[in-house]
């Protein structure tokens, strides 16, 4: 079973993620903030992280930097989910190295469907 670390600020959305990705048969850990996004990708060891964006104390952009330059988490794949859908925020996900990037509002078979192909592709990889 696949580990998958989410990281979401808003707890509506946070909870709707971890009831999809429990049921979808995912192990989940969860972070509120970028800070927490780096320290529990160090501490857990995700097969996956699935982050916001726009978060307080640090956004998902540079959590995202700070896992890609660390030789302990740079392998894990990142997801970005943001409501942030401007083709630059969406270029700017892919530059700091994000495997893929979902626009809220989502549908839960969509992110689904996303996460599974992610970690598909590293499977094989």
């Amino acid at each position: 079973m696949a580990k998958i670390l989410i990281v979401e600020d808003e707890k509506d959305i946070r909870q709707l993620v971890i009831y999809t990705l429990q049921y979808a048969g995912y192990q989940v850990v969860a972070g509120v903030n970028g800070e927490e996004a780096v320290a529990l990708a160090r501490q857990e060891r995700p097969d996956l992280i699935l982050m916001d964006v726009r978060m307080p104390r640090m956004d998902g952009y540079q959590a995202a930097q700070l896992i890609k330059n660390d030789e302990v988490t740079q392998h894990i794949p990142i997801v970005f989910l943001s409501a942030k859908g401007q083709e630059s925020e969406v270029e700017h996900g892919f530059e700091v190295g994000a495997e893929d990037y979902l626009i809220k509002p989502f549908n839960p078979t969509e992110l689904i469907d996303r996460i599974r192909s992610v970690v598909d592709e590293i499977g094989e990889g």
